[in-house]
């Protein structure tokens, strides 16, 4: 009788800024253990990360007539890391009208994701 394999990942995480140093152990059976981990962001972050992997994605657009050129903006919620291209591919051609303001949904269901894009600081108009 042949044994089916384990398989081991080793991953630093990104939860918070201990960075602890995860082995993620996925079992014959499809379960998953996590070790390594000194909170339970830990453990959650190594389960996701081998079974659905996201990203929060940062980037800029250009502003119009605003007291800055750029306003920095953001993911408001995680996409599939297998996305973050496209997010920033749909930004390239974005340029705002001042003024913008924290919170603000600068580009709507971005790539596709039902996730939006909303400007991290605000922008004065000049």
């Amino acid at each position: 009788m042949s044994e089916k394999k384990e398989n081991k990942t080793e991953l630093t995480c990104i939860r918070c800024p201990i960075g602890c140093l995860l082995t993620v152990t996925e079992r014959s059976d499809g379960t998953l253990d996590v070790e390594g981990n000194t909170c339970k962001r830990g453990e959650e972050y190594g389960r996701k990360e081998l079974s659905n992997p996201t990203r929060i994605v940062t980037s800029t657009v250009r502003v119009k007539n605003g007291s800055h050129f750029m306003v920095s903006v953001k993911t408001k919620e995680d996409v599939p890391k297998g996305k973050m291209k496209d997010c920033i591919e749909a930004l390239k051609g974005i340029e705002v009208e001042a003024p913008i303001h924290i919170g603000e949904v600068i580009l709507s269901n971005v790539a596709g994701t039902g996730v939006d894009i909303v400007a991290t600081k605000s922008v004065e108009r000049r």
